[in-house]
Formats: structure tokens, C-alpha cells, sequence
């Protein structure tokens, strides 16, 4: 049966880790917010998937008809 109180070294490394550096939680959802955390412009989308020329699978392929 597997112990309820059990941490992995890694758990308590991060626990002690964030401990020390209490900044650690700011500046992760700081990066978070500069990466993840975007408003989409559907309009734009739109525009974009409008606008998409398609190309052949063969792209090198030369046409000889």
C-alpha cells in the first residue's frame, strides 16, 4: 500500500527550492503571460486561413502538361 505522506526528491527539492526563491512564482507567470497567455483576434484568423495559397504535395515537381 502505497504511502500518503510520501514526497519524491524531486517535490521536495521544488518545495525547497520556491522556499528560497519566493520570487519563482511571479516571474513563472510572468513568462507564461509573455509566451502563452494571448487574446486571439478571430477576425485576423480569418484573414489569414483567407488568404492561404495552397501548394501542390510536390512542390518540385514541374508540370508537364
Amino acid at each position: 500500500m502505497a504511502n500518503k505522506n510520501y514526497e519524491s526528491e524531486a517535490t521536495l527539492f521544488l518545495k525547497q527550492y520556491k522556499k528560497d526563491h519566493p520570487e519563482t512564482d511571479a516571474k513563472q507567470l510572468e513568462g507564461r503571460a509573455r509566451l502563452w497567455d494571448k487574446n486571439v483576434d478571430t477576425e485576423q484568423q480569418e484573414q489569414f486561413a483567407a488568404a492561404r495559397v495552397y501548394q501542390k504535395p510536390y512542390v518540385y515537381q514541374t508540370n508537364k502538361e
